[in-house]
């Protein structure tokens, strides 16, 4: 199995027995390094480097971050990704959350570093790990017309829109809160399996009541698909192995 996105810099102190039992159940981990908040991507990034290859980087700059406007930190981010553009496997995550940028200020500070980072992206030539929280049509069309491969990860928008993300060729996320969002539940029931990918999100997004995530989990949204669509566990699990490896261009 392959988790495609976590945050295994989040596990603090606990990150060498999270990687090990990780190892005994997953095949490859995708780990988001974003700038948010207190975790800023260059320390993420030293505390996973000695776990690179097993874990497979990608670096971004968090909408709820961007919502704050800080441009000078925003220059920091792009010299670091550019300074570790030829060992990521894609700029993320990046994107809009409306959900927590209400005023019209944030958005604004939102789309701007959004489109900086889109930009970046298709500079480097490299695909885009999306967050879209009740902003999914407008992260879509500015994805569309950057030409660029997306991964919509922990899709949670419209059903409808998720099949237009699909027919375009992009990937949907679905998380391990399948059982508590119907929307994503809705998206894991409709979505063609060739655009699915899993994902957990750790240590966000446990599908047990009261617990902290783990990338082995991601077991959980696997089995959960093929219950939904009446297929084996082992060809969903398959697919979105695949799926996952021809997105971010891994062996």
């Amino acid at each position: 199995m392959i988790d495609a996105h976590a945050h295994v810099e989040m596990f603090k102190g606990k990150i060498p027995e999270v990687i090990e039992e990780s190892r005994n159940r997953l095949k490859l981990i995708v780990d988001s390094i974003t700038e948010y908040r207190k975790f800023h991507v260059w320390k993420s990034w030293e505390a996973l480097k000695p776990y690179f290859g097993f874990i497979q980087p990608t670096l971004g700059y968090a909408p709820n971050e961007a919502r704050r406007g800080n441009w000078e930190k925003v220059k920091r981010v792009e010299e670091f990704i550019r300074e570790h553009a030829d060992e990521i496997v894609a700029v993320g995550e990046i994107g809009l959350d409306f959900y927590y940028a209400e005023t019209e200020a944030e958005r604004k500070n939102q789309r701007e570093i959004f489109k900086h980072f889109l930009n970046l992206a298709v500079e480097l030539d490299l695909p885009v790990v999306l967050h879209a929280r009740d902003a999914e049509r407008e992260v879509f069309e500015a994805v569309e017309k950057a030409g660029i491969p997306a991964y919509f990860h922990s899709y949670s928008g419209p059903k409808e829109l998720a099949l237009e993300i699909a027919r375009a060729g992009h990937f949907v996320g679905i998380n391990t809160g399948i059982d508590f969002i119907p929307e994503v539940r809705a998206a894991a029931e409709t979505v063609p399996l060739e655009n699915l990918l899993v994902e957990t999100d750790s240590p966000y997004m446990s599908p047990y009541k009261g617990q902290k995530n783990y990338p082995w989990n991601v077991e959980y949204a696997i089995r959960r698909i093929a219950e939904l669509r009446g297929l084996a566990f082992e060809e969903v699990e398959r697919i979105t192995e695949e799926n996952t490896l021809r997105f971010f261009g891994l062996r």
